[in-house]
Protein backbone atom coordinates (compact mmCIF):
# COMPACT_ATOMS: atom_id res chain seq x y z
CA UNK A 1 0.00 0.00 0.00
CA UNK A 2 2.62 2.51 0.78
CA UNK A 3 4.36 1.94 -2.63
CA UNK A 4 0.91 2.56 -4.35
CA UNK A 5 0.61 5.56 -2.11
CA UNK A 6 3.67 6.87 -2.73
CA UNK A 7 2.79 6.91 -6.56
CA UNK A 8 -0.50 8.32 -6.00
CA UNK A 9 1.05 11.09 -4.41
CA UNK A 10 4.08 11.71 -7.01
CA UNK A 11 1.06 11.78 -10.16
CA UNK A 12 -1.23 14.38 -7.64
CA UNK A 13 1.57 16.78 -7.74
CA UNK A 14 2.59 15.80 -11.34
CA UNK A 15 0.96 18.57 -13.89
CA UNK A 16 2.78 17.32 -17.32
CA UNK A 17 1.89 14.43 -18.74
CA UNK A 18 5.46 13.21 -19.02
CA UNK A 19 5.93 13.32 -15.26
CA UNK A 20 2.92 10.78 -15.04
CA UNK A 21 4.20 8.60 -17.73
CA UNK A 22 7.69 8.54 -15.62
CA UNK A 23 5.86 7.47 -12.72
CA UNK A 24 3.81 5.28 -13.66
CA UNK A 25 7.44 3.17 -15.39
CA UNK A 26 8.83 3.74 -12.00
CA UNK A 27 5.91 1.90 -10.72
CA UNK A 28 5.78 -0.91 -12.45
CA UNK A 29 9.26 -1.71 -12.65
CA UNK A 30 9.42 -2.01 -9.20
CA UNK A 31 5.86 -3.20 -7.99
CA UNK A 32 5.09 -7.19 -7.70
CA UNK A 33 3.07 -8.13 -10.68
CA UNK A 34 -0.18 -8.39 -8.64
CA UNK A 35 0.20 -4.90 -7.24
CA UNK A 36 0.88 -3.95 -11.11
CA UNK A 37 -2.22 -5.34 -12.27
CA UNK A 38 -4.32 -4.18 -9.29
CA UNK A 39 -2.45 -0.36 -10.10
CA UNK A 40 -3.54 -0.57 -13.60
CA UNK A 41 -7.29 -1.75 -13.34
CA UNK A 42 -7.61 0.66 -10.54
CA UNK A 43 -5.88 3.32 -12.87
CA UNK A 44 -7.46 2.79 -15.82
CA UNK A 45 -11.24 3.09 -14.03
CA UNK A 46 -11.61 -0.55 -12.31
CA UNK A 47 -13.39 -0.33 -9.19
CA UNK A 48 -12.49 -2.90 -5.82
CA UNK A 49 -15.26 -5.68 -6.14
CA UNK A 50 -16.97 -4.38 -9.53
CA UNK A 51 -20.44 -2.78 -9.92
CA UNK A 52 -22.25 -4.53 -7.94
CA UNK A 53 -19.99 -5.40 -4.81
CA UNK A 54 -20.09 -2.77 -1.72
CA UNK A 55 -17.56 -2.09 0.70
CA UNK A 56 -19.42 0.52 2.37
CA UNK A 57 -21.69 3.58 1.00
CA UNK A 58 -21.12 6.76 1.27
CA UNK A 59 -23.63 7.66 3.89
CA UNK A 60 -22.17 4.97 6.04
CA UNK A 61 -18.57 6.65 5.75
CA UNK A 62 -19.74 9.44 7.02
CA UNK A 63 -21.76 7.80 9.79
CA UNK A 64 -18.63 6.12 10.71
CA UNK A 65 -16.57 8.90 10.51
CA UNK A 66 -19.05 11.29 12.34
CA UNK A 67 -18.90 8.60 14.92
CA UNK A 68 -15.16 7.93 15.49
CA UNK A 69 -14.46 11.35 15.50
CA UNK A 70 -16.72 12.72 17.85
CA UNK A 71 -17.63 15.75 15.35
CA UNK A 72 -21.47 16.16 14.51
CA UNK A 73 -22.88 14.26 11.98
CA UNK A 74 -23.62 18.28 10.33
CA UNK A 75 -20.14 19.31 10.27
CA UNK A 76 -18.60 15.73 8.69
CA UNK A 77 -21.22 16.80 6.01
CA UNK A 78 -20.42 20.39 5.47
CA UNK A 79 -16.38 19.57 5.56
CA UNK A 80 -17.40 16.68 2.61
CA UNK A 81 -19.85 20.02 1.23
CA UNK A 82 -16.55 22.44 1.60
CA UNK A 83 -13.94 20.17 0.60
CA UNK A 84 -15.57 18.40 -2.35
CA UNK A 85 -14.31 14.72 -2.75
CA UNK A 86 -14.98 12.23 0.42
CA UNK A 87 -11.97 10.00 0.49
CA UNK A 88 -9.65 13.22 1.39
CA UNK A 89 -12.43 14.55 3.48
CA UNK A 90 -12.26 11.44 5.77
CA UNK A 91 -8.22 11.06 5.66
CA UNK A 92 -8.28 15.06 7.05
CA UNK A 93 -11.01 14.11 9.95
CA UNK A 94 -7.64 11.44 11.53
CA UNK A 95 -4.68 12.03 13.11
CA UNK A 96 -1.73 10.05 12.00
CA UNK A 97 -0.95 7.11 14.36
CA UNK A 98 1.73 7.05 16.40
CA UNK A 99 4.76 4.81 15.20
CA UNK A 100 3.76 1.55 17.29
CA UNK A 101 0.18 1.83 16.14
CA UNK A 102 1.41 1.96 12.42
CA UNK A 103 -0.14 -1.04 10.63
CA UNK A 104 2.50 -3.30 9.11
CA UNK A 105 3.00 -2.58 5.32
CA UNK A 106 1.26 -4.75 2.69
CA UNK A 107 1.26 -4.78 -1.09
CA UNK A 108 -1.86 -3.24 -2.45
CA UNK A 109 -3.08 -6.78 -3.67
CA UNK A 110 -2.97 -8.26 -0.63
CA UNK A 111 -4.91 -5.09 0.53
CA UNK A 112 -7.74 -5.36 -1.70
CA UNK A 113 -7.67 -9.31 -1.90
CA UNK A 114 -7.21 -10.39 1.72
CA UNK A 115 -9.17 -7.56 3.32
CA UNK A 116 -11.46 -5.58 1.93
CA UNK A 117 -12.96 -8.00 -1.23
CA UNK A 118 -13.85 -10.78 1.10
CA UNK A 119 -16.04 -7.84 2.74
CA UNK A 120 -18.11 -6.32 -0.14
CA UNK A 121 -21.82 -7.11 0.91
CA UNK A 122 -21.35 -7.96 4.04
CA UNK A 123 -22.74 -7.13 7.24
CA UNK A 124 -22.31 -4.11 8.55
CA UNK A 125 -19.70 -4.62 11.87
CA UNK A 126 -17.27 -6.22 10.07
CA UNK A 127 -16.86 -4.17 7.09
CA UNK A 128 -16.97 -0.82 9.99
CA UNK A 129 -14.70 -2.53 11.67
CA UNK A 130 -11.95 -2.66 8.97
CA UNK A 131 -12.26 0.47 7.97
CA UNK A 132 -11.83 2.44 11.35
CA UNK A 133 -8.74 0.01 12.36
CA UNK A 134 -7.51 1.04 8.40
CA UNK A 135 -8.44 5.14 9.51
CA UNK A 136 -6.42 4.34 13.13
CA UNK A 137 -3.56 2.70 11.62
CA UNK A 138 -2.54 4.62 8.49
CA UNK A 139 -0.62 7.63 7.51
CA UNK A 140 -2.61 10.49 5.16
CA UNK A 141 -1.27 9.14 2.77
CA UNK A 142 -2.57 5.22 2.56
CA UNK A 143 -5.54 6.49 4.49
CA UNK A 144 -6.24 8.44 1.60
CA UNK A 145 -5.53 6.05 -1.28
CA UNK A 146 -7.59 3.42 1.29
CA UNK A 147 -10.28 6.14 1.03
CA UNK A 148 -10.01 6.23 -2.84
CA UNK A 149 -10.75 2.34 -2.83
CA UNK A 150 -14.02 2.53 -0.80
CA UNK A 151 -15.13 5.80 -2.89
CA UNK A 152 -13.79 4.43 -6.35
CA UNK A 153 -12.89 7.38 -7.36
CA UNK A 154 -9.17 8.39 -7.83
CA UNK A 155 -9.25 11.34 -9.88
CA UNK A 156 -5.48 11.90 -9.97
CA UNK A 157 -5.25 12.86 -13.58
CA UNK A 158 -4.33 9.76 -15.16
CA UNK A 159 -6.16 8.11 -18.47
CA UNK A 160 -6.22 4.20 -19.90
CA UNK A 161 -4.54 5.35 -22.26
CA UNK A 162 -1.71 7.30 -20.32
CA UNK A 163 -1.59 3.65 -18.34
CA UNK A 164 -0.77 2.21 -21.72
CA UNK A 165 1.80 4.40 -23.08
CA UNK A 166 3.73 3.17 -19.45
CA UNK A 167 3.56 -0.37 -19.70
CA UNK A 168 4.37 0.26 -23.34
CA UNK A 169 7.26 1.97 -22.32
CA UNK A 170 7.97 -0.64 -19.32
CA UNK A 171 7.63 -3.65 -21.00
CA UNK A 172 8.56 -2.63 -25.24
CA UNK A 173 5.03 -4.62 -26.32
CA UNK A 174 3.57 -2.26 -29.08
CA UNK A 175 1.04 0.08 -27.41
CA UNK A 176 -1.95 -1.16 -29.55
CA UNK A 177 -1.16 -5.03 -28.64
CA UNK A 178 -1.54 -3.70 -24.71
CA UNK A 179 -4.43 -1.52 -25.38
CA UNK A 180 -6.23 -4.69 -27.14
CA UNK A 181 -5.44 -7.22 -24.46
CA UNK A 182 -6.93 -4.16 -21.83
CA UNK A 183 -10.26 -4.36 -23.56
CA UNK A 184 -13.47 -5.90 -22.07
CA UNK A 185 -13.54 -7.84 -18.65
CA UNK A 186 -10.49 -8.75 -17.05
CA UNK A 187 -8.83 -9.65 -13.50
CA UNK A 188 -6.73 -8.19 -12.12
CA UNK A 189 -4.14 -10.73 -10.79
CA UNK A 190 -0.85 -11.56 -11.29
CA UNK A 191 -1.41 -13.84 -14.09
CA UNK A 192 -3.02 -11.53 -16.00
CA UNK A 193 -0.35 -8.80 -15.56
CA UNK A 194 2.19 -11.38 -16.68
CA UNK A 195 0.24 -11.88 -19.78
CA UNK A 196 -0.22 -8.51 -20.63
CA UNK A 197 3.12 -6.84 -20.98
CA UNK A 198 4.40 -10.38 -22.23
CA UNK A 199 5.90 -9.90 -26.19
CA UNK A 200 4.50 -13.27 -27.23
CA UNK A 201 1.18 -14.03 -28.29
CA UNK A 202 -1.31 -15.18 -26.05
CA UNK A 203 -4.39 -17.46 -26.10
CA UNK A 204 -7.34 -15.13 -25.50
CA UNK A 205 -5.89 -12.49 -27.76
CA UNK A 206 -8.38 -13.74 -30.94
CA UNK A 207 -11.12 -13.16 -29.37
CA UNK A 208 -10.64 -9.83 -28.56
CA UNK A 209 -11.96 -6.70 -30.25
CA UNK A 210 -9.13 -3.94 -32.24
CA UNK A 211 -8.49 -0.71 -29.87
CA UNK A 212 -11.19 1.48 -31.56
CA UNK A 213 -10.40 4.62 -34.10
CA UNK A 214 -12.57 7.67 -32.54
CA UNK A 215 -13.36 10.57 -34.71
CA UNK A 216 -12.86 14.38 -33.12
CA UNK A 217 -15.80 16.97 -33.35
CA UNK A 218 -14.70 18.95 -36.42
CA UNK A 219 -14.41 22.62 -35.08
CA UNK A 220 -13.34 24.60 -38.20
CA UNK A 221 -14.67 25.04 -41.11
CA UNK A 222 -14.57 22.00 -43.37
CA UNK A 223 -13.02 23.80 -46.14
CA UNK A 224 -9.95 23.98 -44.29
CA UNK A 225 -9.65 19.93 -45.03
CA UNK A 226 -9.08 20.94 -48.22
CA UNK A 227 -10.45 19.07 -51.33
CA UNK A 228 -13.91 17.44 -50.50
CA UNK A 229 -12.77 14.52 -52.90
CA UNK A 230 -10.19 13.27 -50.46
CA UNK A 231 -12.46 12.47 -48.03
CA UNK A 232 -15.27 9.47 -47.31
CA UNK A 233 -18.38 11.15 -45.96
CA UNK A 234 -20.83 8.92 -44.56
CA UNK A 235 -23.64 9.25 -41.87
CA UNK A 236 -22.75 9.55 -38.28
CA UNK A 237 -25.40 6.90 -37.58
CA UNK A 238 -26.61 7.53 -33.58
CA UNK A 239 -26.45 3.85 -32.85
CA UNK A 240 -23.95 1.91 -30.34
CA UNK A 241 -20.29 1.25 -32.22
CA UNK A 242 -20.06 -2.32 -32.64
CA UNK A 243 -16.83 -4.51 -33.98
CA UNK A 244 -18.23 -8.21 -35.35
CA UNK A 245 -15.83 -10.64 -34.96
CA UNK A 246 -16.09 -13.43 -36.93
CA UNK A 247 -13.83 -16.54 -35.93
CA UNK A 248 -13.54 -20.07 -37.10
CA UNK A 249 -15.71 -21.32 -33.65
CA UNK A 250 -18.44 -18.30 -33.87
CA UNK A 251 -19.16 -14.71 -33.60
CA UNK A 252 -18.31 -12.29 -30.96
CA UNK A 253 -19.64 -8.85 -31.03
CA UNK A 254 -17.91 -6.10 -28.99
CA UNK A 255 -19.01 -2.41 -27.84
CA UNK A 256 -16.77 0.35 -28.05
CA UNK A 257 -17.92 0.58 -24.20
CA UNK A 258 -15.40 -2.90 -23.91
CA UNK A 259 -18.26 -4.69 -23.20
CA UNK A 260 -19.24 -8.60 -25.07
CA UNK A 261 -22.52 -8.43 -26.53
CA UNK A 262 -22.79 -12.20 -27.50
CA UNK A 263 -26.59 -13.60 -27.21
CA UNK A 264 -28.24 -9.55 -26.82
CA UNK A 265 -28.33 -9.71 -30.67
CA UNK A 266 -28.77 -13.23 -32.05
CA UNK A 267 -29.87 -12.19 -35.76
CA UNK A 268 -26.70 -9.97 -36.18
CA UNK A 269 -25.00 -13.14 -35.15
CA UNK A 270 -26.52 -15.55 -37.32
CA UNK A 271 -26.06 -12.57 -40.34
CA UNK A 272 -22.63 -12.72 -39.41
CA UNK A 273 -22.04 -16.59 -39.60
CA UNK A 274 -21.91 -16.55 -42.83
CA UNK A 275 -18.69 -14.39 -42.86
CA UNK A 276 -15.80 -15.95 -43.53
CA UNK A 277 -13.68 -17.11 -40.72
CA UNK A 278 -10.78 -14.70 -40.13
CA UNK A 279 -12.59 -11.06 -40.04
CA UNK A 280 -13.29 -8.64 -38.07
CA UNK A 281 -15.65 -5.37 -39.41
CA UNK A 282 -16.64 -2.07 -37.63
CA UNK A 283 -20.50 -0.59 -37.86
CA UNK A 284 -22.83 1.04 -36.09
CA UNK A 285 -25.28 -1.41 -34.30
CA UNK A 286 -29.29 0.46 -34.95
CA UNK A 287 -32.96 -0.06 -34.04
CA UNK A 288 -34.27 -0.52 -37.80
CA UNK A 289 -37.30 -2.23 -39.10
CA UNK A 290 -36.93 -4.74 -42.53
CA UNK A 291 -36.77 -2.52 -45.55
CA UNK A 292 -37.23 0.67 -43.91
CA UNK A 293 -35.59 3.90 -44.87
CA UNK A 294 -33.96 5.02 -41.47
CA UNK A 295 -33.05 3.77 -38.51
CA UNK A 296 -35.52 3.76 -35.52
CA UNK A 297 -34.79 6.49 -32.35
CA UNK A 298 -32.04 5.38 -29.96
CA UNK A 299 -34.33 4.96 -26.99
CA UNK A 300 -35.70 1.54 -29.07
CA UNK A 301 -32.64 0.51 -29.07
CA UNK A 302 -31.75 0.85 -25.23
CA UNK A 303 -34.62 -1.10 -24.62
CA UNK A 304 -32.47 -4.19 -26.16
CA UNK A 305 -29.08 -3.13 -24.66
CA UNK A 306 -29.40 -5.08 -20.97
CA UNK A 307 -31.33 -8.16 -22.02
CA UNK A 308 -28.64 -11.13 -22.13
CA UNK A 309 -31.55 -13.66 -24.04
CA UNK A 310 -33.99 -11.74 -25.77
CA UNK A 311 -37.97 -13.25 -26.09
CA UNK A 312 -39.35 -13.49 -29.43
CA UNK A 313 -41.34 -10.08 -28.23
CA UNK A 314 -38.46 -8.02 -27.98
CA UNK A 315 -36.91 -9.41 -31.28
CA UNK A 316 -39.97 -8.29 -32.84
CA UNK A 317 -40.75 -4.66 -31.37
CA UNK A 318 -36.91 -4.11 -31.26
CA UNK A 319 -35.52 -5.63 -34.66
CA UNK A 320 -31.39 -4.41 -34.82
CA UNK A 321 -29.20 -4.04 -38.23
CA UNK A 322 -25.25 -3.38 -38.42
CA UNK A 323 -24.57 -0.94 -40.85
CA UNK A 324 -20.62 -1.55 -41.22
CA UNK A 325 -18.33 0.77 -42.10
CA UNK A 326 -14.62 -0.53 -42.00
CA UNK A 327 -12.94 -3.74 -42.59
CA UNK A 328 -9.86 -4.58 -39.59
CA UNK A 329 -8.78 -8.04 -40.35
CA UNK A 330 -9.53 -10.42 -43.17
CA UNK A 331 -8.23 -14.27 -43.61
CA UNK A 332 -6.49 -13.64 -40.33
CA UNK A 333 -4.56 -10.43 -41.60
CA UNK A 334 -4.53 -7.45 -40.04
CA UNK A 335 -5.60 -4.60 -42.11
CA UNK A 336 -5.71 -1.73 -40.19
CA UNK A 337 -2.63 -0.18 -42.09
CA UNK A 338 -4.41 -0.55 -45.58
CA UNK A 339 -5.56 2.95 -46.67
CA UNK A 340 -9.38 3.33 -45.89
CA UNK A 341 -10.43 3.22 -49.68
CA UNK A 342 -8.97 -0.07 -49.79
CA UNK A 343 -10.65 -1.22 -46.71
CA UNK A 344 -13.35 -0.05 -48.05
CA UNK A 345 -13.44 -2.17 -51.41
CA UNK A 346 -12.74 -5.12 -49.43
CA UNK A 347 -15.36 -4.97 -47.02
CA UNK A 348 -18.17 -3.85 -49.82
CA UNK A 349 -16.74 -7.25 -51.41
CA UNK A 350 -17.14 -8.99 -48.35
CA UNK A 351 -20.65 -8.35 -47.79
CA UNK A 352 -21.70 -9.21 -50.85
CA UNK A 353 -24.78 -11.97 -50.43
CA UNK A 354 -24.91 -11.08 -46.81
CA UNK A 355 -28.60 -10.42 -45.12
CA UNK A 356 -28.49 -7.27 -45.70
CA UNK A 357 -31.31 -6.17 -43.27
CA UNK A 358 -29.28 -7.44 -40.86
CA UNK A 359 -25.58 -7.03 -42.15
CA UNK A 360 -25.18 -4.43 -44.79
CA UNK A 361 -22.43 -1.62 -45.76
CA UNK A 362 -22.68 1.81 -44.57
CA UNK A 363 -23.29 4.05 -48.10
CA UNK A 364 -20.56 6.52 -49.26
CA UNK A 365 -21.93 9.85 -49.94
CA UNK A 366 -20.92 12.13 -52.95
CA UNK A 367 -20.09 15.14 -53.02
CA UNK A 368 -18.41 17.55 -55.63
CA UNK A 369 -17.76 19.96 -52.85
CA UNK A 370 -18.25 21.25 -49.55
CA UNK A 371 -21.43 23.19 -50.13
CA UNK A 372 -23.46 20.37 -51.03
CA UNK A 373 -21.48 18.33 -48.09
CA UNK A 374 -22.83 21.15 -46.47
CA UNK A 375 -26.63 20.52 -47.83
CA UNK A 376 -25.91 16.48 -47.12
CA UNK A 377 -25.88 17.37 -43.46
CA UNK A 378 -28.78 19.71 -43.46
CA UNK A 379 -30.74 15.99 -44.08
CA UNK A 380 -29.37 14.72 -40.96
CA UNK A 381 -31.29 14.83 -38.42
CA UNK A 382 -34.73 14.53 -40.93
CA UNK A 383 -33.06 10.45 -41.50
CA UNK A 384 -32.58 9.84 -38.10
CA UNK A 385 -29.05 10.08 -37.99
CA UNK A 386 -25.93 13.19 -36.02
CA UNK A 387 -24.73 14.72 -38.92
CA UNK A 388 -21.63 13.37 -41.15
CA UNK A 389 -18.52 11.24 -40.59
CA UNK A 390 -15.75 12.70 -43.06
CA UNK A 391 -12.58 10.38 -42.97
CA UNK A 392 -9.40 10.80 -45.21
CA UNK A 393 -9.89 8.04 -47.89
CA UNK A 394 -6.02 7.32 -47.63
CA UNK A 395 -5.77 6.89 -44.18
CA UNK A 396 -4.68 3.99 -41.93
CA UNK A 397 -7.53 2.83 -38.69
CA UNK A 398 -5.55 3.64 -35.84
CA UNK A 399 -6.24 3.55 -32.13
CA UNK A 400 -7.68 6.02 -29.55
CA UNK A 401 -8.79 9.22 -30.62
CA UNK A 402 -5.79 10.83 -32.99
CA UNK A 403 -7.03 14.32 -34.17
CA UNK A 404 -6.41 14.81 -38.07
CA UNK A 405 -7.88 11.61 -40.35
CA UNK A 406 -11.09 10.97 -38.94
CA UNK A 407 -13.89 14.08 -38.14
CA UNK A 408 -17.27 13.89 -36.88
CA UNK A 409 -19.62 17.10 -38.66
CA UNK A 410 -22.41 17.07 -36.71
CA UNK A 411 -25.78 19.04 -36.88
CA UNK A 412 -26.38 21.99 -34.56
CA UNK A 413 -27.53 21.34 -31.52
CA UNK A 414 -31.30 21.59 -31.22
CA UNK A 415 -32.24 24.22 -28.35
CA UNK A 416 -34.39 25.52 -26.12
CA UNK A 417 -34.89 28.95 -23.77
CA UNK A 418 -34.72 27.71 -19.69
CA UNK A 419 -35.46 28.88 -16.27
CA UNK A 420 -32.45 27.73 -13.49
CA UNK A 421 -34.49 26.31 -10.90
CA UNK A 422 -32.25 24.60 -8.79
CA UNK A 423 -27.94 24.27 -7.83
CA UNK A 424 -25.39 22.15 -6.60
CA UNK A 425 -21.60 22.36 -5.57
CA UNK A 426 -19.48 20.75 -7.77
CA UNK A 427 -16.73 18.44 -7.19
CA UNK A 428 -12.88 18.46 -7.23
CA UNK A 429 -11.77 21.59 -7.84
CA UNK A 430 -15.13 23.05 -8.15
CA UNK A 431 -16.26 21.74 -4.82
CA UNK A 432 -16.88 24.94 -3.94
CA UNK A 433 -19.02 26.95 -6.23
CA UNK A 434 -22.52 25.55 -8.02
CA UNK A 435 -21.91 24.18 -11.16
CA UNK A 436 -24.38 21.89 -11.48
CA UNK A 437 -27.66 23.25 -12.17
CA UNK A 438 -30.99 22.34 -13.02
CA UNK A 439 -33.70 24.05 -15.63
CA UNK A 440 -37.13 23.89 -16.45
CA UNK A 441 -39.70 24.59 -18.90
CA UNK A 442 -43.24 25.98 -18.61
CA UNK A 443 -45.85 23.65 -18.39
CA UNK A 444 -49.66 24.78 -17.65
CA UNK A 445 -48.40 27.92 -15.87
CA UNK A 446 -45.83 26.01 -13.80
CA UNK A 447 -42.23 25.45 -14.29
CA UNK A 448 -41.02 21.59 -14.25
CA UNK A 449 -37.87 19.64 -14.13
CA UNK A 450 -36.40 19.00 -17.28
CA UNK A 451 -32.89 18.68 -17.82
CA UNK A 452 -29.55 18.86 -15.55
CA UNK A 453 -26.11 20.53 -17.40
CA UNK A 454 -23.12 20.71 -16.08
CA UNK A 455 -21.18 22.39 -18.49
CA UNK A 456 -21.16 25.36 -21.15
CA UNK A 457 -20.19 28.45 -19.27
CA UNK A 458 -16.74 30.01 -18.64
CA UNK A 459 -15.01 30.25 -15.36
CA UNK A 460 -15.92 33.97 -15.14
CA UNK A 461 -19.53 33.27 -15.77
CA UNK A 462 -19.36 30.31 -13.34
CA UNK A 463 -18.30 32.64 -10.49
CA UNK A 464 -20.52 35.45 -11.36
CA UNK A 465 -23.64 32.98 -11.37
CA UNK A 466 -22.39 31.58 -8.30
CA UNK A 467 -22.32 34.93 -6.14
CA UNK A 468 -26.50 35.11 -7.73
CA UNK A 469 -27.48 31.67 -6.40
CA UNK A 470 -26.32 32.70 -2.72
CA UNK A 471 -27.62 35.73 -2.92
CA UNK A 472 -30.74 34.54 -4.51
CA UNK A 473 -31.19 30.85 -2.62
CA UNK A 474 -35.29 30.21 -1.71
CA UNK A 475 -34.85 26.83 0.05
CA UNK A 476 -32.28 24.59 0.83
CA UNK A 477 -32.65 20.33 0.84
CA UNK A 478 -29.45 19.49 1.57
CA UNK A 479 -26.41 20.48 -0.68
CA UNK A 480 -29.27 21.70 -2.88
CA UNK A 481 -30.58 24.97 -3.46
CA UNK A 482 -33.79 26.38 -4.86
CA UNK A 483 -33.19 29.96 -6.68
CA UNK A 484 -35.59 32.41 -7.46
CA UNK A 485 -37.24 31.52 -10.75
CA UNK A 486 -35.74 34.65 -12.78
CA UNK A 487 -32.55 33.05 -14.70
CA UNK A 488 -32.93 32.06 -18.47
CA UNK A 489 -30.46 29.97 -19.83
CA UNK A 490 -30.40 28.66 -23.86
CA UNK A 491 -29.63 24.90 -23.18
CA UNK A 492 -28.10 22.68 -26.52
CA UNK A 493 -28.93 19.27 -26.88
CA UNK A 494 -28.42 16.46 -29.41
CA UNK A 495 -32.48 15.12 -29.51
CA UNK A 496 -35.32 14.70 -27.54
CA UNK A 497 -36.48 10.97 -26.96
CA UNK A 498 -40.08 9.58 -25.41
CA UNK A 499 -39.78 9.15 -21.93
CA UNK A 500 -42.27 7.25 -19.21
CA UNK A 501 -40.02 7.67 -17.03
CA UNK A 502 -39.73 11.43 -16.61
CA UNK A 503 -43.18 13.32 -15.87
CA UNK A 504 -42.77 15.36 -18.47
CA UNK A 505 -42.91 12.25 -20.89
CA UNK A 506 -39.75 13.45 -22.75
CA UNK A 507 -36.11 13.51 -21.98
CA UNK A 508 -33.30 14.82 -23.99
CA UNK A 509 -29.99 13.65 -24.85
CA UNK A 510 -27.00 15.09 -23.79
CA UNK A 511 -27.91 18.82 -22.77
CA UNK A 512 -25.42 21.63 -22.14
CA UNK A 513 -25.12 25.16 -22.04
CA UNK A 514 -24.89 27.30 -24.79
CA UNK A 515 -25.07 30.74 -23.14
CA UNK A 516 -27.01 32.88 -20.66
CA UNK A 517 -30.00 34.88 -21.92
CA UNK A 518 -29.95 37.94 -19.46
CA UNK A 519 -31.73 39.47 -22.46
CA UNK A 520 -34.88 37.33 -21.29
CA UNK A 521 -37.25 37.16 -18.93
CA UNK A 522 -38.38 34.05 -16.97
CA UNK A 523 -42.20 34.05 -18.47
CA UNK A 524 -40.13 34.15 -22.18
CA UNK A 525 -38.99 30.87 -21.60
CA UNK A 526 -39.91 27.75 -23.54
CA UNK A 527 -42.72 25.69 -22.25
CA UNK A 528 -42.06 21.44 -22.59
CA UNK A 529 -44.91 21.20 -25.75
CA UNK A 530 -41.31 22.37 -27.79
CA UNK A 531 -39.76 19.55 -26.36
CA UNK A 532 -42.71 17.35 -26.72
CA UNK A 533 -43.22 18.20 -30.12
CA UNK A 534 -39.48 17.22 -31.24
CA UNK A 535 -39.39 13.92 -29.42
CA UNK A 536 -38.86 10.64 -31.85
Amino acid sequence: MRRFAALYERLDRSTGTGDKRRALVDYFRQAPAADAAWAAWLLSGGKVGGARARIASGGELRAWAAAESGLPDWLVEDCYHQVGDLAETLALLFDDPAPAQLAPDAGLAQWIETRLAPLANADEAPRRALVVGAWRSLRFGERLVFNKLLTGALRVGVSQGLVQQALAAFSGVEIALLAQRMLGTWTPDAAFFEALVSPEPQPGDGQLPYPFFLASPLEASPESLGDVRQWWLEWKWDGIRLQVLRRADGVVLWSRGEERMDGRFPEIEAAAAALPAGCVLDGELLAWRPGAAEPLPFSVLQTRIQRRRPGPKTLADAPVRVLAYDLLEEDGQDLRALPLAQRRARLAALLEGCDTDRLALSPRLAADDWTSASSLRDQARALGVEGLMLKAAQSPYRHGRKRGDWWKWKVDPLNVDAVLLYAQSGHGRRSTLFTDYTFGLWDGGALVPVAKAYSGLDDASILRLDRWIRAHTRERFGPVRAVEPVQVFELGFEGVNRSARHKTGVAVRFPRILRWREDKSAAEADAVDRLRALAR
